[in-house]
């Protein structure tokens, strides 16, 4: 097989995984809190990646403006959208959060513009409008009457946290390697999350399974799903370039969907189906210029790899 064919091959893979990891989080909430949860999967990830780093060689210490920056990208990044995520998961549904998670690109890129004063071009204009009726028609519409529930706003608030964090991202990029963002902003986050979890604990909110069945399932989603699959992502996304690797995005929204319907019992509603339609519709054309871009690349270069 091809490195082109591997490469295409593995990123299909991950985005299977990642629609799965959807699901695999609403299962687990049945036997965890949300914020204990969120701390010991990415405590879980933080670990993995730690290991990861020895077994290289270490890495290099950021300097004083990489650590602000990736002080940023694990409040938001990590902190935040953990947090609000697994909170509004354990009051929606999967399909809800992956379809609401998948606006974060196109997020993005309006606050690219306002904060980065980066130009919008049409597309990213059209993009935008798409993923913003599709995030307005999933929440707006709850079964057969116009609400918003607490999760899916919940949910909205981890996009936003994610999107914002990926402005850190860009910043770190230029001097750090995507491998090196990911394993710094992973532990701090985890290290900041470590005090939500005490007051979840103190105030008498957490729960904690005893079964040996949900330790594992958290502990290999957290290894796999968050920790081995960001480097395959990345590895592909260097063969084959940003813009092929993102249309891969398209594909864990509708994972979720199914799975969850055949594994958790949720209702697949036509709000879900229209508005994730119209989601990756804006996702799609709000990446057509990259796309471009990297398909006259693709054989002459390595592109740097971004995980979102």
């Amino acid at each position: 097989m091809s490195v082109q064919k591997s490469a295409l091959l593995g990123l299909f893979g991950v985005s299977l995984l990642w629609g799965c990891n959807y699901v695999v989080s609403a299962f687990l909430l049945r036997a965890f809190s949300p914020i204990f949860l969120s701390f010991a999967r990415i405590s879980m990830t933080s670990l993995f990646l730690f290991f990861v780093a020895l077994k290289v060689g270490g890495l290099r210490r950021p300097t004083k403006h990489e650590w602000f920056l990736l002080a940023g990208t694990g409040i938001f990044g990590t902190l935040f959208n953990q947090i609000f995520y697994f909170t509004g998961l354990h009051q929606s549904t999967a399909s809800n959060a992956a379809l609401i998670i998948a606006m974060s690109p196109v997020a993005t890129t309006i606050l690219e513009r306002i904060f980065l004063k980066v130009p919008l071009t049409l597309t990213k204009v059209i993009g935008a409008l798409f993923g913003l009726g599709g995030v307005i028609v999933i929440v707006g519409f709850q079964g057969e009457s116009l609400g918003v529930t607490s999760g899916d706003l919940y949910l909205l608030f981890a996009m936003l946290a994610l999107s914002i964090s990926l402005l850190f991202i860009r910043g770190l990029t230029h001097s750090m390697s995507s491998y090196a963002v990911t394993i710094f902003s992973t532990i701090l986050g985890s290290i900041l999350m470590a005090p939500a979890a005490a007051g979840e604990a103190i105030f008498g909110h957490i729960e904690m399974s005893h079964s040996l069945l949900f330790w594992m399932l958290m502990c290999t989603a957290g290894i796999i799903a968050q920790g081995m699959a960001g480097f395959w992502w990345n590895r592909g996304v260097s063969v084959v370039g940003a813009g092929t690797a993102s249309m891969f995005m398209n594909i864990p929204p509708f994972i979720a969907l199914i799975v969850g319907h055949w594994v958790l019992g949720d209702a697949i509603r036509t709000a879900q189906v229209i508005g994730g339609f119209l989601v990756l519709s804006g996702v799609f054309i709000a990446n057509q210029s990259s796309f471009r871009a990297s398909k006259g690349k693709r054989n002459v270069c390595q592109n740097a790899a971004e995980s979102l």
